[in-house]
């Protein structure tokens, strides 16, 4: 740690930013106050924690156009990052709301002993490590920290050393609320300091791939704390015979092509009823056609940049390991290079199998697989066919005919006659199915008590006589 490391700009290709991860010591000596400054502020009370999220709402307001122009700058994509900073908002608008009732420890209980009465408390983790990725930087960064702040616990995130710049305008604000700044740091590095850092906090959430994931998982194991984890995805797609295709491909574009199809809920697989499989591709070529590449300028389109040099690598693998099994490309199938960015056009593919890298690993970009199928058993079993089960979607003529396939899925959430709506909705509950993710919801209201523990006090009140099993003598005696 300690060496800068350079950030690349992805419309430019070139690297015109800098960031310098602490030192181990100085991450260590970071975390020591911040687990020292949280008593504090979960002692202070949750009024007081709501009135200084509140505040950040205000200072966060006051950044908006530097963090939206620093997200921009990371990502190559204006419309996305609007969003971002809109949902934290809203977020922060939420979780005031309903934090109250979701972390109240209850009234005191009666028990099965009618002389011991229970009462409880939740108890939040001191101090929990945020690590987070490089296709939303904002908003997957605080959408676990917001929770984990009301809960009482002090946080540090880690973000994505590929989209870091955002952190200057974020620290700002921070900086700009007292009790939060004693509790809330946003620092620089790779993956090295990810690492350090687990070794030095209570919980960690992250979100990247299975394979990174699984050092994360060991290394929280090791030291006996939670991880929750939200890793990759293959979401598919299921359309039935019955379903609009108007509205199936308009949802289905938007939920393969939404940031590029750099987002681990995109929709990466498509499985058509065969006697309207024409059509719907038909359909779904003419729109993936009309969409353009924000080059120049951003006015000039809709799909920004590929963020990530290695993950372009990755689908053009993709694409090439299809093609030569017998894929055929309706549309786009290539990367390019404009201006130093690499761009990929949205790509409708068909003859497409389960031999095919496009059809059972990650792909992460604006990649339509699209295959057909004659039973619904035959559909649901494709949709199985993989190792994640992060989400999907099924678009059928009714919600009960959507809802029949849906519950057969193996994946946490489920969007009916629509897509990638658990980007946009965060009150459902879910959790990650198979290697897609370990630990509680990061939505709905679980988010916010996982972390917490709960506390009970077994009370032996003083209106009943000693029980039976407080005489050692008697029960000596009559063995």
């Amino acid at each position: 740690m300690g060496e800068r490391i350079g950030v690349r700009n992805p419309r430019t290709g070139q690297r015109d930013y800098w960031i310098t991860p602490p030192e181990r010591d100085e991450l260590a000596d970071l975390c020591a106050r911040l687990r020292r400054e949280q008593v504090h502020w979960w002692k202070g009370g949750l009024d007081r924690r709501i009135a200084a999220l509140e505040r950040w709402q205000e200072a966060l307001l006051a950044e908006r156009e530097p963090l939206i122009a620093a997200l921009t700058t990371d990502t190559g994509r204006r419309a996305e990052s609007e969003v971002e900073f809109n949902l934290i908002i809203a977020g922060l608008r939420r979780w005031a709301r309903e934090a109250p009732a979701l972390l109240s420890a209850g009234d005191e209980q009666p028990t099965s002993l009618p002389f011991v009465r229970v009462r409880g408390e939740v108890i939040p983790y001191p101090l929990v490590g945020v690590i987070s990725p490089w296709n939303f930087p904002l908003l997957l960064s605080l959408i676990d920290a917001i929770p984990a702040l009301l809960a009482g616990c002090a946080v540090v995130i880690k973000p994505s050393e590929v989209t870091p710049r955002f952190i200057e305008p974020l620290s700002r604000s921070i900086e700009a609320v007292p009790p939060l700044h004693d509790v809330l740091a946003v620092i620089a590095g790779a993956g090295e300091t990810g690492a350090a850092l687990i070794e030095l906090v209570d919980a960690v959430c992250f979100t990247g791939s299975v394979e990174t994931g699984r050092k994360v998982a060991e290394a929280a194991a090791r030291n006996f704390i939670p991880a929750f984890l939200e890793l990759g995805g293959k979401d598919p797609a299921i359309v039935l015979a019955s379903a609009d295709m108007e509205r199936a491909t308009t949802a289905i574009l938007w939920g393969a092509i939404v940031n590029v199809g750099q987002s681990c809920l995109s929709i990466e697989r498509i499985y058509v009823d065969r006697t309207v499989f024409p059509e719907f591709v038909d359909r779904l070529v003419a729109r993936a056609k009309g969409i353009r590449l924000a080059y120049p300028s951003f006015e000039d389109g809709e799909l920004g940049p590929l963020i990530d040099e290695q993950q372009a690598r990755v689908i053009q693998a993709h694409l090439h390991d299809a093609v030569a099994k017998g894929a055929r490309i309706h549309c786009g199938g290539r990367i390019e290079e404009l201006g130093g960015g690499l761009w990929c056009r949205p790509t409708v593919l068909t003859n497409v199998n389960h031999s095919m890298k496009v059809m059972t690993e990650e792909t992460f970009g604006p990649i339509m697989p699209v295959m057909a199928f004659d039973t619904v058993d035959e559909a649901v079993r494709l949709a199985n066919d993989t190792i994640y089960g992060l989400s999907a979607a099924v678009f059928a003529g009714s919600i009960e005919e959507a809802l029949a396939v849906g519950q057969r899925i193996q994946a946490g959430g489920i969007s009916i006659n629509d897509a990638g709506l658990t980007a946009m909705v965060h009150e459902g509950e879910k959790n990650a199915f198979k290697l897609s993710g370990l630990g509680g919801s990061r939505m709905g209201s679980a988010a916010i008590r996982r972390f917490t523990r709960r506390k009970a006090f077994l009370i032996k009140t003083d209106d009943h006589p000693d029980p039976w099993w407080y005489d050692v003598s008697s029960r000596r005696n009559t063995s």
